[in-house]
C-alpha cells in the first residue's frame, strides 16, 4: 500500500508540473519578437483609446464600438499600472490570455480523456502560429478564447454530475464574460446545447445548465442594445463563398498574412486534414466526451456565422478565434488513437511549416498597415519643419499611437484629435484651413493607407484627391515615394519660387 500510495504521489506530481508546461510554452512563444510586427489599424485603435482620460473613454463607448468596451477599459487599467502604453503591454496582456487558453485546454483535456490527451492539446495550441499571431494583437480575441476555454471546462464539470452552486455560477459568468469581449463569442453557448444534446446528462442537469446560461446571455443584453445602435462601427468582412472553410481551416492553423509559401501552407493543411480523417476512422478508439465537445465547439460557430453572413457579411476568421482550442483538441485527440509512427510522421511534416509561418509572424511586413517602416522612413529622410499629411480611415491615429516618431512634425490635416470629439477618426481640416497651413511648409510627408475596406477606401480616395489638388495649388510636387505593406509614403516638397513666396508669407502672417 505505501508504494502504491508513493507512486499515485508521484502522479500527480509529475501532473502538477506538466500542467503548466503548455501556458509556459504559449507564452514564451507570444513575448517572443512580440514587438517586432508592425502595430495595425486595430491596434492602433487600441492603444488611441486606451490613453485616453477615464472621462474621454466612457463618452468614446457611449457612442461607439462599446463592443470592445470591456478590453479597452483592461487596456487602460494595464497603461495606468504601466505607467503609458505602447504595443508591448497590451500585446503581453494578449499573451497572457492565449496562455491561459492553452492551460486551461490541458486542463479540460484531462477532464476528457486523460493526462497525455490534456498535455498534447495544450501544446498543440500553445505551438500554433495562428495562437501565437493573436497572443501579438492588441485586440479582445485572445481573451475570448480564453474565456471560451473556460467556460467549457465549467461546461463538463457540471455534466460530470458536479452541478454544485460554484460550477453553475462560474460558467453563467463566463458566458457573461464572452459576450462582453466580443457579442459573437455568443455563438459558443450554441455548441454547448449540441454537446448537451449529445450526452443527455438528464433532466435536472439540463435545467439547471440552461438556467445558468440564460442567466449569463441575459447579462449580455445590455451591450447587444447598446451595440446594435453603433452597428455603423462594425468593418466589412469578405462574402462566404465555396471556398471560405477550406481557407477558414487554413487561417486556423496558420494564418493568412502572405508570409507563408503556399506548398507549406498546403502540406500544414492536408496533414491536419489527414489527422482529422484518421481520427474519423478510429473514433470508436476515441474518449468519447472529447468528441462530443470538440466537434460542436470547432463546427457549430462557423456554421452559424456564415448562414448570418449570407445576409450581412460578417465571416471574418478572426471573430472565430474561440475555435482554435476545438481544432487543438480534435488533433490531440487524434495523434491519441493512431500508432506512434503515424504521431512521429504528423510532427516531421508539421515541423517545417509551423517554424516558417513562427518566423513569418514576427516580420516587420506581417501585418495589414507597416506603420514601423513609415516611422523608419521618417526618421531617415526628415528635415526639420518638415509636416504630414494622412489619408484613409484612422490613418492619422498612427501620429497618435507613437507620438514620440511624429514630435515636431504637425498633422496638417487634422482640426480636432479623435479624443477632443469623443470618436475613433480625427476631425479633418476643412480645404481653406490645409491650404493655409501648406502656406507655411517647406516640404509635407503623405502618408496614405491602403488596406481598407470598401467604403473606406472610396472614402480615402476622395480624400488623397483633394489632398493633392490642394498640394498642386500650394506648389508642391513629389521628389520621393516609398511604399511598404499597406502604406504609401510619399514626400511632397515646394518648388524653389514656390518656396520663397512660401517664406516671404510666413514672414508677413506667421506660423499658424
Amino acid at each position: 500500500m505505501p508504494a502504491i500510495s508513493g507512486a499515485s504521489a508521484g502522479r500527480t506530481r509529475w501532473m502538477r508540473v506538466t500542467g503548466w508546461v503548455p501556458p509556459a510554452v504559449a507564452f514564451v512563444l507570444g513575448v517572443w519578437g512580440n514587438t517586432a510586427p508592425s502595430a495595425w489599424t486595430d491596434e492602433i485603435v487600441t492603444i488611441d483609446v486606451a490613453r485616453r482620460s477615464w472621462p474621454q473613454l466612457m463618452e468614446l463607448l457611449g457612442r461607439v464600438d462599446a463592443v470592445h468596451g470591456l478590453h479597452y477599459v483592461l487596456m487602460w487599467l494595464v497603461g495606468q499600472v504601466c505607467g503609458g502604453l505602447t504595443e508591448f503591454w497590451p500585446r503581453v496582456a494578449s499573451a497572457a490570455a492565449v496562455a491561459v487558453a492553452a492551460g486551461g485546454l490541458a486542463w479540460l483535456g484531462r477532464l476528457l480523456g486523460g493526462p497525455r490527451l490534456g498535455l498534447c492539446a495544450g501544446l498543440l495550441l500553445a505551438v500554433l502560429p495562428t495562437a501565437s499571431r493573436y497572443a501579438q494583437e492588441a485586440r479582445s480575441f485572445a481573451f475570448v478564447m480564453a474565456v471560451a476555454v473556460l467556460a467549457t471546462g465549467a461546461l463538463v464539470k457540471i455534466l460530470a454530475g458536479r452541478a454544485r452552486g460554484r460550477w453553475l455560477v462560474c460558467y453563467a459568468v463566463l458566458i457573461a464574460l464572452l459576450g462582453w469581449f466580443n457579442l459573437l463569442g455568443m455563438l459558443l453557448p450554441a455548441a454547448h446545447a449540441v454537446t448537451v444534446a449529445l450526452l443527455r446528462p438528464g433532466r435536472r442537469v439540463v435545467v439547471r445548465l440552461f438556467l445558468a446560461q440564460a442567466a449569463g446571455v441575459a447579462a449580455v443584453v445590455p451591450l447587444l442594445i447598446l451595440a446594435s445602435a453603433q452597428s455603423s462601427a462594425v468593418g466589412d468582412a469578405a462574402p462566404v463563398t465555396a471556398g471560405t472553410p477550406f481557407a477558414y481551416f487554413t487561417w486556423l492553423l496558420t494564418p493568412g498574412q502572405g508570409t507563408l509559401p503556399t506548398p507549406l501552407k498546403l502540406l500544414l493543411t492536408l496533414t491536419a486534414l489527414a489527422a482529422l480523417t484518421l481520427l474519423v476512422v478510429r473514433r470508436r478508439k476515441a474518449p468519447p466526451l472529447a468528441l462530443a465537445v470538440g466537434v460542436p465547439w470547432a463546427t457549430v460557430p462557423p456554421l452559424l456565422l456564415a448562414v448570418v453572413s449570407l445576409d450581412h457579411p460578417l465571416f471574418a476568421y478572426r471573430y472565430l478565434l474561440f475555435c482554435l482550442p476545438a481544432l487543438a483538441l480534435l488533433l490531440a485527440t487524434a495523434l491519441t488513437v493512431v500508432p506512434l509512427r503515424a504521431q512521429l510522421l504528423f510532427v516531421l511534416l508539421t515541423a517545417v511549416p509551423l517554424a516558417s509561418s513562427h518566423l513569418a509572424i514576427r516580420r516587420e511586413d506581417s501585418r495589414p498597415w507597416d506603420t514601423g517602416a513609415v516611422r523608419t522612413t521618417l526618421r531617415i529622410h526628415d528635415a526639420p519643419g518638415d509636416a504630414v499629411l494622412f489619408s484613409g480611415a484612422r490613418c492619422g491615429l498612427i501620429a497618435t499611437a507613437f507620438k514620440e516618431s511624429f514630435t515636431g512634425r504637425p498633422d496638417l490635416g487634422r482640426a480636432r484629435t479623435a479624443a477632443e470629439l469623443g470618436a475613433l477618426d480625427d476631425l479633418p481640416a476643412d480645404p481653406a484651413l490645409l491650404q493655409q497651413r501648406l502656406a507655411h511648409t517647406p516640404r509635407v510627408w503623405r502618408i496614405d493607407c491602403n488596406h481598407l475596406s470598401g467604403g473606406a477606401r472610396e472614402a480615402a480616395a476622395r480624400t488623397a484627391a483633394s489632398q493633392e489638388q490642394a498640394l498642386a495649388r500650394a506648389g508642391f510636387s513629389p521628389v520621393y515615394r516609398h511604399s511598404v505593406r499597406g502604406v504609401d509614403i510619399t514626400l511632397e516638397e515646394r518648388t524653389t519660387a514656390e518656396a520663397r513666396n512660401g517664406r516671404a508669407a510666413s514672414g508677413r502672417s506667421g506660423p499658424e
